[in-house]
């Protein structure tokens, strides 16, 4: 199984701190940002991974991860996104590298207490389709900036909406997929969004018209430290507080 890590994007929402990085390269306790993401991976059992980045920062993360090695991986490859065209864009270019595996795709700002693998073993064991990773959120307000999906009466999702002013259900989609070698064949199906991107929810939703989505729901503390300032100084306190990862 392959990791593909997406760490591009223009930071907006953590200006002044992205004015002068890329958001992914600022500190989460002691380490960079994605740092984070590529030892949930790592200990996971992906240990092919591709960093997709993009903009004036993106030779940073050569600097940061070499070859990979020193973190664990055993090939370390990168990709480039041009402009900012959506999450299912920047996954799509790691198509050659993915080849006919089946992919993990997380979001490079996407921290996590427990780790990963309960779910991606769960995949490995038939990596057919889509499996994604929702998170218990209490709050309407949190839920209307994320995407949230809605479950029929066997708790089975029958669709994602993206940022609902009425949230169909109390879980949040996290940046972390699963995903069978064919969704790039979807990715290529996709049409702009309004904002002119290509969005990983319509991925997403295609795997769910199939009948063909999982989920597992994480247990423990989930953080987007990219959400906004606030957010990443709390997702901040946590890890220093708690740690991330954890088995």
């Amino acid at each position: 199984m392959k990791g593909v890590i997406l760490a591009g994007g223009t930071g907006s929402r953590l200006h002044p701190l992205t004015r002068i990085t890329n958001k992914h390269l600022l500190p989460i306790y002691d380490r960079p940002m994605v740092a984070w993401a590529v030892e949930a991976l790592v200990g996971a059992g992906i240990t092919e991974q591709m960093v997709v980045t993009g903009g004036t920062h993106a030779g940073e993360f050569l600097r940061l991860l070499g070859n990979g090695q020193e973190h664990g991986i055993d090939r370390l490859s990168y990709g480039y996104q041009e402009r900012p065209g959506g999450i299912a864009e920047a996954l799509g270019l790691a198509e050659r590298f993915v080849g006919d595996d089946p992919v993990l795709v997380m979001l490079a700002d996407n921290i996590v207490e427990r780790s990963i693998r309960p779910a991606v073993d769960a995949f490995r064991a038939d990596p057919t389709g889509a499996r994604i990773l929702l998170t218990p959120v209490d709050e309407p307000e949190h839920l209307r900036h994320l995407g949230v999906p809605r479950f029929d009466a066997e708790d089975r999702i029958i669709g994602i909406v993206e940022k609902p002013d009425d949230p169909p259900s109390n879980f949040g989609v996290t940046g972390i997929y699963c995903y069978g070698a064919d969704v790039f064949e979807v990715i290529r199906t996709l049409e702009p969004s309004g904002r002119g991107e290509l969005e990983i929810t319509d991925v997403n939703n295609h795997y769910v018209a199939q009948g063909a989505m999982a989920y597992d729901v994480l247990e423990g503390f989930w953080g987007d430290a990219g959400e906004s300032i606030d957010a990443y100084y709390e997702v901040n306190d946590f890890v220093r507080a708690h740690g991330a990862n954890k088995g």
